[in-house]
Parts: C-alpha cells; sequence; structure tokens
C-alpha cells in the first residue's frame, strides 16, 4: 500500500524506529514528522544562508495556503486568467500561497493519445517525460498570468519543486519532499506555481503519479509545508450525497471527516485522489473542496 511506503521512507532513519511488514513501528518521541523532516533537512543543507526555513515556518505570522486547480479549472486561457484574478484576491488576504496545477483540459489524454500514434506500446520512462509537458504549460501561463496581474509568481517543475519518487514510471509513489526551494520563494512572498502530477527519482528521471496526482501533490506539499489548509478547485461546490450534474437533488455537504471522504473514493467517487485523501488524514491536512467558478464556500474536510 502506498501508506506504508510513505511511512517506510520518512521515519526508518528515527531512533527507535523498527521497520515492519505494514511499516515501522516507533514511539511517540521517536517519530520525525513530515514537515519536520523536510524543514530540517533544508536547514542542514543551507547553513550558510540568512534564511532559516525551520525557524521560518515555526514563526510565521502569516497564513500559508496550498490551492490546487484541477485541468477543467485551467482547460483556457481565460480560465487560467480567471484563475490567477482568484489567486490574487486570496494573496490579498495576507496569506503565502502555493498553488498547484493540472494540465489544461483534455491536455493529458492529447498527450496519450499522441503517443500511441507513435508507438503502439511506448516506453513509459519516455510516456512520463511527454505526459508532463502538460502540467508544466499550465503552471508557466499562470505563473505569467499572475506577474501580468502585478503579483510576484514563480512557476516550478516537479524537479524545481523537490518532489522525490520511486521510479514506478505512470504511477510513482512521492517518498520525499525537497522544499527548501519553496521555502526560499515564499521567504521572499513570492506565489509558487508547481507543477502536479509529477516529480522525480533521485537520478532526476521525470516520473508521474498517475490519473489525479496532482490532488496527491497538492496535498503533499501542505503536509510538508505545514499549510493552513490545502484548497482544492473543481468544477464543483463541494462533496455532494450524489454528483449534482446526474442526481439534481443532491445535496452540498458543508463538513466530513476524512474517513466519510475516503469511503467516497474508494467507491469510485471522483471526488479526490484516495492517496491524497490518505495523506491528509494521516497527517491532518485539513482540506477546503471548492468550486473554480464562484465564490461559495465548499466542503471543509478534517
Amino acid at each position: 500500500m502506498f501508506w506504508s511506503n510513505f511511512r517506510i521512507t520518512l521515519y526508518s532513519s528515527a531512533t527507535g524506529c523498527e521497520k515492519g511488514g505494514a511499516g515501522p513501528t516507533c514511539s511517540s518521541e521517536a517519530r520525525v514528522s513530515f514537515a519536520d523532516r523536510v524543514v530540517e533537512g533544508a536547514f542542514r543543507r543551507n547553513r550558510r544562508s540568512p534564511f532559516f526555513p525551520l525557524k521560518y515556518l515555526k514563526e510565521k505570522k502569516m497564513p500559508l495556503v496550498v490551492q490546487k486547480f484541477g485541468g477543467s479549472s485551467v482547460a483556457t486561457l481565460d480560465r487560467i486568467r480567471k484563475a490567477a484574478a482568484r489567486i490574487i484576491d486570496s494573496k490579498k488576504e495576507d496569506a503565502h500561497l502555493v498553488v498547484v496545477v493540472s494540465a489544461m483540459g483534455d491536455t493529458t489524454d492529447e498527450l496519450l493519445s499522441l503517443a500511441s500514434r507513435a508507438n503502439p506500446d511506448p516506453p513509459k520512462r519516455e510516456v512520463d517525460l511527454l505526459l508532463s509537458t502538460g502540467e508544466i504549460v499550465s503552471c508557466a501561463l499562470l505563473s505569467m498570468s499572475l506577474n501580468s496581474l502585478g503579483a510576484e509568481a514563480v512557476a516550478f517543475t516537479g524537479l524545481q519543486g523537490g518532489i522525490i519518487t520511486d521510479d514506478v514510471h505512470t504511477k510513482a509513489r512521492i517518498q520525499k519532499i525537497e522544499a527548501e526551494r519553496i521555502l526560499e520563494e515564499i521567504h521572499k512572498d513570492r506565489i509558487v506555481v508547481v507543477a502536479g502530477f509529477q516529480g522525480v527519482t533521485q537520478k532526476n528521471i521525470i516520473t508521474t503519479l498517475g490519473r489525479g496526482g496532482s490532488d496527491l501533490t497538492a496535498v503533499a506539499l501542505a503536509a510538508a509545508l505545514k499549510a493552513d489548509v490545502c484548497e482544492i478547485y473543481t468544477d464543483v461546490e463541494g462533496v455532494y450525497t450524489a454528483d449534482p450534474r446526474i442526481v439534481p437533488e443532491a445535496r452540498k455537504l458543508k463538513r466530513i471527516f476524512y474517513d466519510e471522504l475516503l469511503e467516497m473514493a474508494s467507491s469510485g467517487a471522483r471526488v479526490m485522489h484516495l492517496r491524497a485523501v490518505e495523506v491528509a488524514k494521516n497527517y491532518g491536512v485539513r482540506l477546503h473542496i471548492r468550486s473554480s467558478f464562484n465564490e461559495k464556500e465548499g466542503t471543509i474536510v478534517e
């Protein structure tokens, strides 16, 4: 399971931890959180810098928000501009922002079609390299749009954002996040736009996280950065009792628990990526699932 592998990576070097079949066994004193490992690692590698990410995160006065915009929210340049305007509004509320984006609209499917036309059985390494370009395009365009509106924004690929995965192509699992470059930009009060769905191996080979992987990128970054909330922007206004596009009388839920969302995701509901919900639950990442097309409150998951 993903979560067992995730915990082994995070905790196996902590004093007093023993690896087991379902993950390591650690005393509460010995465990080191995902976020602490990330920022402490950044501190060790950045001793000569005046920027101290661990101290900064612990003493930050402004809230830190991770926002994720899905493919429908950035499907056209007009929608990207609208997303940029919404991000600017969030920035005006005195928040540090990290924004994760998916590829534009049906870009991933179009790239897969191109790959199959080039080679009916393309190598998965090259498939990952090809698919990663979709998120890079939307990431760059969103950052350009933000800058055109007067914001200071910087775009990062998965590599530049420090998303380190295993080497399983097309369905890689995040092993760690080396977030010091993101933290440095946050410290400069810039909006950091990160390409979702992708990462790199320890050898800097590009990988992708599978369908819905941008959700996982956003939640994992929120956990690593100790974000106050992770906002998931989509084409519906939140989590409903049924698909509102099919069942008109479906009710929007104002608040649900992680386990309820996990049950929905595991039963096939296309609300959020299953592994993203698992990470949110295990690291206490507060989620706000809401529409990118209006200002209404969505569904809080905690």
